[in-house]
């Protein structure tokens, strides 16, 4: 019911001056009504939304509700700060498995009050998260750890995507979150070991247990080099066989004329298939790859340890070379001295980091002296 509220000012009159008060009639009305009235749920809260009418005056907004077995409405909240003709309350204290109805209303100084059009309803499901990511393992690269995991939660029919976390023994922070199983962290730095945790979440925002915790330290390497697929991060997708310690290998693959290698995916690819290693001007790959399981084998290497130790001195080729995890690949390049040199790489990961960017992380090794198939030592 509508309440009017009129304001009459006194009347006051002198014979002796003939001067009269002005009187004062307020018939403002009750406030307009909220618009575009909305509810939704989303991990463990429901979030009221609504519009500010044209007419809006200043006025604060009470939020009603009530489960939809109820006959009473119950005042959970008054909202008297709004941004940018946007208002927004999230309730948290819901019940699993109940539906509940909002309704909210504008009230002005005078109490009037006036109701949106429509009460929302909205249901709020058990908080089963998918199952916890499996597997995580860390790869420390030089400046950097790349931390993957396994598949388990996508069994999931609701799974969204992973949070990641940094754990630092005391307490624990968010770094980011993806929807593949990959996560570069470029702010670790050499010398420091770092832990991380993942977790998964589904489409309600319900968010699963931690992970085991893996651990990674960065350090300055040969081991664990990372370049990008060229339709993904043209700018550190080629490589440069370097002579030089001091000088970051992993260049622009734009120009052939500036990189020995650049690696390409296949866009319609799937899983593991479809990256390749594609030659730079003036260099070569050997026409097939080597199944190894290491870069070189040294001193204290497993008993069934496999590298390349020597580059074969024939059988290159310049076509785009397929190419695989546990895997070696040798290259033929010319050397800053105009000689042919060799060089040989070993992929050990192939897959895609939190934005969706194809990568690759591979050893590798390189031969200084000119015309010399020693891949190991002359490093």
């Amino acid at each position: 019911m509508k309440r009017v509220f009129v304001g009459l000012a006194l009347i006051s009159a002198s014979l002796t001056a003939c001067q009269q008060d002005v009187i004062f009639l307020d018939e403002s009305g009750p406030p307009a009504a909220p618009r575009a009235l909305v509810a939704t749920y989303y991990a463990g809260a429901v979030t009221v939304t609504w519009e500010l009418a044209p007419a809006w005056n200043g006025e604060a907004f009470r939020v009603y509700s009530r489960r939809v077995t109820d006959s009473e409405w119950f005042l959970i909240a008054e909202v008297t700060s709004c941004a940018q003709d946007f208002c927004t309350y999230e309730d948290i204290n819901v019940v699993a498995g109940e539906t509940y109805e909002y309704l909210v209303s504008a009230v002005n100084d005078a109490g009037q009050e006036t109701d949106s059009d429509v009460s929302v309803e909205v249901f709020v499901p058990d908080p089963i998260a998918p199952p916890i990511p499996d597997g995580t393992f860390v790869i420390a690269l030089d400046g950097a750890n790349y931390l993957i995991w396994g598949t388990a939660s996508r069994a999931a029919g609701d799974f969204s995507h992973y949070k990641v976390y940094l754990d630092d023994g005391v307490t624990s922070f968010l770094l980011g979150e993806t929807d593949s199983e990959g996560f570069l962290d470029l702010l670790a730095e050499n010398g420091s070991t770092y832990a991380y945790f993942v977790t998964s979440v589904d489409t309600d925002g319900h968010e699963s247990a931690e992970s085991a915790l893996a651990e990674g330290t960065p350090r300055p390497d040969f081991s664990g080099e990372l370049m990008y697929d060229f339709f993904d991060v043209p700018a550190s997708s080629g490589f440069l066989f370097s002579e030089d310690e001091s000088v970051v290998p992993v260049v622009d693959g734009s120009n052939p004329a500036d990189f020995d290698f650049r690696m390409e995916r296949d866009p319609a690819a799937t899983d593991a298939d479809g990256w390749f290693l594609v030659v730079g001007d003036g260099a070569a790959v050997y026409q097939d790859g080597f199944a190894t399981t290491a870069l070189k084998c040294g001193v204290g290497a497993d008993a069934g340890c496999v590298d390349v130790s020597s580059a074969p001195t024939s059988g290159y080729v310049t076509e785009d070379m397929p190419v695989q995890t546990e895997t070696s690949y040798v290259l033929r390049v010319v050397g800053s001295g105009g000689g042919l040199h060799y060089g040989v790489v070993r992929i050990s990961h192939l897959g895609t980091d939190q934005d969706g960017n194809d990568l690759m992380i591979f050893d590798w090794a390189y031969q200084l002296q000119a015309g010399n198939p020693d891949l190991i030592s002359g490093r």
